[in-house]
C-alpha cells in the first residue's frame, strides 16, 4: 500500500478521488434538503388549502355535521378556543403533531348554529382565561365574526385513518364564526409523495455516486498516466545517462509547451554543462599532466646525468625547473580552489600601495597609481597583478605601464587597474581565447621562457570571483592592454602610499 500511494498517479488519482467525493457528498446532502424542503412546503401548502376550505364552511355558518371533512381522506380536526374538538374527520383514528390528540368530537350539549349553550362558566371561557374570545377585546389580533386569520400555522405529525397510518403535515387556521367564537381548523396533507421522492433520491445517489467516483478515479488515472509519460520517459533516459556515463545523450523533450517540457529542456541544458564541466576537467587534467611531464622529465635527467657524471651536474637548470614545478603546482592548487567554489575574504585594502609593492620588484615598470580602496582577498588579487606584470614582461619590446585609478559610472564606484606592454599585442580573435586555461598564442615558443597557460586563466577566474571583469584590448603603444575592474569598497580611498 505505502509503495502504491508512493506513486505520483496514484496520489493525484486518490486526491481527485476525495476531492469528488466531498463534494458530491455535499451536492447531494444539499440536493436532498432542498427536495425534502419543497415537497414539504408543497403539502402544507396543500394542508392549507384544505383547513381555509374548511374554514371557509365555518364562516359561512355550516354546521358541524355538514363541513366536507371526508372529501380527500385527510385528517381534519375543528376545535373550539377552549380546546375541545367539535368536528372530525369520519375514520380519522388516531393523530399527533396537532396539539389536540382527541379524534372523536365532543360539541357541548347544548350548541346550536347561533353558539348558544348551557351557561356553564367551564365551557363558555370569559376570553381572558381562554384566549380567544373576540367579544368585546379591543386587542388588533382579535377576528371579526365571519373573518378567517390570514396566518397560517404549520406542524408535523401523523394520523391514522381506517386503519391506515402515515406521516402528515399539518395547517392550522383560524376562523371567528357566529354564536360558536374562535374555530380552529387543523388539516392535513400526506408526506408520503415526499418521503418517496427522498428515498428514490437517495437510492439514485448511493448507486450514482460510487459509479461516478470511479469513472473520476479511472479517467483521473488515465490522464495523469498519459500527462506523466514523458516524465517517465525523462527518468529512464537519466537512468541510462547514469548507467552508461555519456553524458552527450540527451532526454527526450515533448512536443508540448507545459512544465514538462520546460523540465525536459532544463534537464537537457544542465547535461550540456555538465557534459562541458566535465570535458573542461578532462581536459584539465591532461594539460596538466602534459605540463608536469616537461619539467619533471629535465630534472630527471639531469639528476640521472650528475649521478653518472657529478661534474656535468646544472645546478642552475635543475633549480629553475624546481621552480616552475613549484609554480605551477601552487596554480593548479588555486585553480582547484576557485573551482570549489572558494569565496574570497572581504579584507579592505589600498590597491594602488598593492601596485606599488609588486611593481618595485620588478624592472622597467612604469606606475602611476592613485589610492583606491577595494574589499577581497589581497593575496589572490596580488597573484592577479603578478601574473599580468609577468605576462607584459615577457611580451614588451622595452617597457611595461601600470595605473590605478578611480571610475565612477553606471555600475557604481569601481578600482580600474591597466597593465599595458609595447609588444605585439594580441589580435582581435584571440582576445577571449588566451584566457582559457593551457593556452599560449606562441605553440612554439620554448617551455623555459614562456609559462603554462594559466596566469590569464587565474586572473580572470579571481577577478569573477571579486565581483568584477577582466579584458585586453589595445594599448596606446601598440602592444596589449589588459584592464582590471574592481568594485570599490564602500568608504573613500586612502591616502597614496597607505596599504
Amino acid at each position: 500500500m505505502r509503495r502504491l500511494f508512493g506513486s505520483v498517479r496514484a496520489r493525484a488519482t486518490l486526491g481527485a478521488t476525495v476531492v469528488v467525493a466531498v463534494a458530491l457528498v455535499a451536492a447531494g446532502a444539499a440536493v436532498l434538503l432542498s427536495l425534502r424542503s419543497n415537497l414539504i412546503g408543497q403539502a402544507g401548502t396543500q394542508a392549507e388549502r384544505t383547513a381555509r376550505s374548511v374554514a371557509t364552511e365555518l364562516a359561512v355558518g355550516k354546521a358541524y355535521d355538514q363541513l366536507s371533512l371526508d372529501e380527500d381522506d385527510e385528517p381534519v380536526q375543528v376545535v373550539d378556543e377552549n380546546g375541545r374538538l367539535v368536528a372530525a374527520s369520519k375514520d380519522l383514528q388516531r393523530i399527533s403533531g396537532t396539539g389536540i390528540d382527541a379524534v372523536t368530537p365532543r360539541p357541548r350539549p347544548n350548541a346550536s348554529a347561533s353558539g348558544d349553550d348551557d351557561g356553564d362558566g367551564d365551557d363558555d371561557g370569559d376570553g381572558a382565561n381562554h384566549g380567544g374570545d373576540h367579544r368585546g377585546d379591543d386587542d388588533d389580533s382579535t377576528l371579526e365574526p365571519g373573518e378567517i386569520d390570514e396566518n397560517t400555522t404549520f406542524a408535523s405529525g401523523s394520523a391514522t385513518i381506517d386503519g391506515h397510518h402515515a406521516d402528515y403535515r399539518f395547517a392550522a387556521v383560524k376562523v371567528d364564526v357566529e354564536g360558536r367564537g374562535e374555530l380552529t381548523v387543523h388539516a392535513g396533507a400526506p408526506l408520503s409523495a415526499e418521503q418517496g421522492a427522498v428515498r428514490t433520491a437517495q437510492t439514485a445517489l448511493l448507486i450514482g455516486f460510487p459509479l461516478l467516483l470511479g469513472v473520476v478515479a479511472g479517467v483521473t488515472w488515465l490522464v495523469t498516466r498519459r500527462a506523466l509519460r514523458p516524465v517517465e520517459g525523462i527518468r529512464g533516459e537519466m537512468s541510462a545517462i547514469t548507467a552508461s556515463e555519456d553524458l552527450a545523450r540527451r532526454v527526450p523533450v515533448p512536443d508540448t509547451h507545459d512544465e514538462i517540457a520546460r523540465l525536459a529542456r532544463t534537464t537537457n541544458e544542465t547535461l550540456a554543462a555538465l557534459e562541458a564541466s566535465v570535458e573542461r576537467q578532462r581536459r584539465f587534467v591532461a594539460d596538466a599532466s602534459h605540463e608536469l611531464r616537461s619539467p619533471v622529465a629535465s630534472l630527471r635527467t639531469q639528476l640521472e646525468v650528475a649521478l653518472a657524471h657529478p661534474e656535468l651536474l646544472d645546478l642552475q637548470g635543475a633549480v629553475e625547473d624546481t621552480v616552475r614545478l613549484q609554480d605551477l603546482a601552487a596554480d593548479l592548487l588555486l585553480l582547484a580552489r576557485l573551482d570549489a567554489g572558494e569565496r574570497p575574504g572581504r579584507a579592505r585594502f589600498d590597491l594602488g600601495a598593492l601596485v606599488r609593492e609588486a611593481a618595485a620588484r620588478r624592472t622597467g615598470v612604469t606606475v602611476d597609481a592613485q589610492a583606491v580602496e577595494v574589499a577581497g582577498s589581497r593575496g589572490q588579487l596580488e597573484r592577479v597583478l603578478a601574473n599580468l606584470l609577468d605576462n607584459a614582461r615577457r611580451h614588451a619590446r622595452s617597457a611595461v605601464t601600470v595605473s590605478v585609478r578611480r571610475s565612477d559610472g553606471a555600475q557604481g564606484a569601481q578600482a580600474v587597474l591597466t597593465v599595458a606592454d609595447d609588444g605585439d599585442g594580441v589580435p582581435e580573435g584571440d582576445r577571449e581565447r588566451i584566457f582559457e586555461r593551457f593556452v599560449r598564442l606562441d605553440e612554439a615558443r620554448s617551455r623555459d621562457v614562456g609559462g603554462a597557460g594559466l596566469g590569464l586563466a587565474i586572473a580572470r577566474d579571481v577577478a569573477l570571483r571579486h565581483g568584477g571583469t577582466l579584458t585586453v584590448r589595445d594599448a596606446p603603444a601598440g602592444g596589449a592592454l589588459f584592464e582590471l575592474r574592481l568594485p570599490m569598497a564602500a568608504s573613500e580611498g586612502l591616502e597614496p602610499g597607505r596599504s
